[in-house]
């Protein structure tokens, strides 16, 4: 059989190959051990699903097996975004919850996602506690199939180490059950919070929300109606094929957004990934906002207009830009490995204000640990009608205040296994004095290597964890400088 491995945010499969339902009942039974070995099944699991082909009944077969070992499930009603299910673990204050998803990967994949019961991304400790529980469940073939009274009897029996002690007061065990749920309510009422909507509201903003086929629809465009935005929907509409390509809201995937907006004049474009933990923006003129470019915006907004000044977290491939705004107003900046586990644990620890990865996550304070677009495009629309202007123009002010523009840009270069492994040799050696004729400041190896030159660029290598690929990272003031410095890096480690 082959092995089950988690990856940066859970554990993801081609569907029939090995994401099948026998695979999926071992890593449900990997993540209940997980629970009852710690005393937590009293508690309950949440249970999500996206759109994709068979998530609901993949969602079933989780919920079979938690039940099965003396578990009460939540399980969604329908389709729901990564980041309401991570919120139903606070509504339910449950032990945690398994969304099934693989985001904003191609229509042939699924996967599967363990929340625990803080409600943001497993962190690697948990990950490899599952992993070996999924590993010895793979070696003796193990997957616990009770009727009820077993499944009660193994919960309450003295001593058991996978059940929760019962109360001294206790007379009777309670059997595990499946409960339907619908956590929209208390989560638009948590957002309603979050937001202005009036301001939205006030505005009379048209904006395009495309969900891209995915879970997020019936979120994003219904709190933009209910805050009176004119709203115009976009590929609201399940389809497990998602049109043929990847739920990935980049500028390419928005083509017909960008349109929109250049055709009708309109405001703003949101869109969300396959799970809507993702978010992606067009401007007014069809203009794509990056994820860099955007989340400087939304740190000086929330200190300057939200009147929320604190420290920042970032991913090292995210833009500086965020520390420029953060030393201005005397805040530390919390640099991470890719993973938003990892921004989340500095949310939860560090109380950043805003945590934000170069790839379209993002958290603020006061809501989830957890990536989410659907917050994304709800604060984007709130800049626009708070300021009054596009997010280029709010973006140029930005660059005035913070020591001016910065340009980034990622390449993905493609190698052979073996040449993979030359590359990797070369970046633990690697200590140049300087690159691009400009000395080196900085060496971070905190994820690939990052050298961090005198004036402020900066470039990041970061090999693929699946995939004989690297990702090479550059940012700088000067965007001529973009493709020499890159050129440099990838001499001296023999990318060319």
């Amino acid at each position: 059989m082959r092995r089950i491995k988690f990856g940066t945010d859970g554990w993801r499969g081609i569907i029939a190959d090995d994401f099948t339902f026998e695979n999926v009942r071992v890593v449900s039974q990997a993540v209940a051990d997980y629970i009852n070995d710690r005393n937590m099944a009293h508690r309950g699991i949440v249970v999500g699903y996206d759109n994709r082909f068979l998530s609901d009944r993949f969602a079933d077969t989780v919920a079979d097996v938690m039940i099965q070992n003396g578990i009460k499930v939540y399980l969604s009603g329908g389709p729901l975004p990564t980041p309401v299910t991570a919120f139903a673990v606070k509504v339910h204050d449950a032990a945690g919850a398994v969304m099934l998803t693989a985001s904003h990967n191609p229509p042939e994949y699924n996967g599967f996602k363990f929340i625990p019961d803080y409600a943001g991304p497993a962190l690697p400790h948990i990950t490899r506690a599952i992993e070996e529980n999924v590993m010895r469940l793979q070696d003796v073939g193990g997957v616990r199939v009770l009727n009820q009274e077993a499944a009660v009897e193994l919960a309450f029996k003295p001593g058991h180490t996978g059940a929760p002690a019962p109360a001294a007061h206790a007379t009777k065990p309670h059997i595990a059950e499946r409960i339907i749920i619908d956590p929209r309510p208390e989560y638009f009422e948590h957002l309603e919070q979050l937001v202005d909507m009036e301001a939205i509201g006030r505005a009379n903003m048209e904006v395009m929300v495309d969900a891209m086929h995915g879970s997020g629809m019936g979120y994003l465009d219904v709190l933009l109606k209910k805050a009176r935005a004119r709203v115009k929907e976009c590929r609201c509409s399940r389809d497990p094929l998602f049109g043929g390509s990847m739920p990935e809201p980049t500028g390419k995937s928005l083509a017909g957004v960008c349109r929109w907006i250049q055709e009708e004049e309109g405001r703003l474009g949101l869109a969300l990934d396959g799970d809507a933990d993702r978010f992606g923006i067009i401007d007014a003129g069809g203009v794509y906002i990056t994820p860099n470019q955007f989340l400087p915006l939304l740190y000086h907004h929330l200190i300057t207009v939200k009147g929320l000044v604190g420290p920042v977290t970032r991913t090292v491939a995210t833009s500086h830009m965020l520390d420029r705004i953060a030393r201005k107003h005397g805040q530390a900046v919390y640099e991470t490995p890719v993973g938003f586990k990892y921004i989340g644990q500095n949310l939860m620890e560090k109380d950043c204000v805003l945590g934000g990865e170069e790839s379209g996550g993002l958290s603020i304070k006061g809501h989830i640990p957890e990536k989410d677009g659907i917050l994304a495009g709800l604060l984007a629309a709130e800049m626009v009608a708070v300021h009054g202007k596009s997010l280029a123009d709010l973006a140029e002010e930005v660059a005035r205040q913070y020591g001016g523009k910065l340009y980034s840009e990622r390449l993905d270069v493609r190698t052979t296994p073996k040449q993979k492994q030359q590359v990797l040799e070369k970046l633990q050696e690697l200590r140049p004095a300087e690159l691009a004729g400009v000395p080196v400041a900085e060496r971070v190896d905190l994820d690939g290597l990052k050298l961090v030159l005198a004036g402020g660029e900066w470039v990041l290598v970061r090999p693929s964890g699946t995939e004989p690929l690297f990702r090479i990272y550059v940012e700088t003031g000067q965007p001529e400088r973009i493709e020499q410095i890159r050129r440099d890096l990838m001499e001296m480690v023999g990318l060319q």
